[in-house]
């Protein structure tokens, strides 16, 4: 009788234990599942779209720079002649700020996506430096060209910042689907 209770005692113990492993086993995999979905959220609706427009604006302003005053300071305190303005002007309204104003939209609508707890100060700085921009351009939509800069410089830290945070989710995505080469 005692061998009888002793083997279903380990009978039970055994399916607890098998049901125990299972459902941790299950739990991490849900995680690990939940983590991905979240990297692959970040990536795509956030970090992707930010590095690419933060990648293309700065590709654009090389370009504006090797045309438009390539060897000196575009604004250095000194009166520019009107033909370097109004190029100013065009590239600002028609490549500059458009890309601006998706990042500034994208970083508003998808914060919840950041890395981390709090905004980073570069993304404020930059937020600020389009809003002050747009009172720049209401002016010049009056024909005012007193003014060619917003108030707020541009922060370049963002750049690095959506490189470096888009290259550190690559990395934790490649590692979440086990490919270390992935991340390349």
């Amino acid at each position: 009788m005692d061998s009888a209770l002793l083997s279903t005692t380990i009978t039970i113990f055994l399916a607890l234990l098998g049901y125990l492993a299972t459902y941790i086993n299950n739990l991490r995999l849900s995680q690990r599942k939940d983590k991905l979905d979240r990297i692959n959220r970040q990536l795509s609706e956030l970090y992707g779209p930010m590095f690419s427009l933060t990648h293309a604006s700065n590709i654009a302003w090389q370009g504006f720079r090797s045309i438009h005053r390539p060897n000196q300071p575009y604004f250095d305190g000194t009166k520019l002649p009107e033909k370097d303005l109004a190029a100013w002007r065009l590239w600002m309204t028609t490549v500059f700020m458009p890309i601006n104003t998706k990042l500034y939209e994208l970083i508003l609508a998808k914060s919840d996506l950041l890395i981390e707890t709090d905004m980073p100060q570069s993304l404020l700085l930059f937020c600020a430096h389009v809003a002050a921009y747009q009172a720049v351009l209401e002016q010049w939509k009056n024909k005012d060209y007193s003014e060619h800069l917003s108030v707020v410089e541009y922060p370049r830290a963002i750049e690095q910042y959506a490189q470096k945070s888009y290259a550190k989710l690559k990395a934790m995505q490649a590692a979440l689907l086990g490919n270390k080469n992935r991340a390349r």
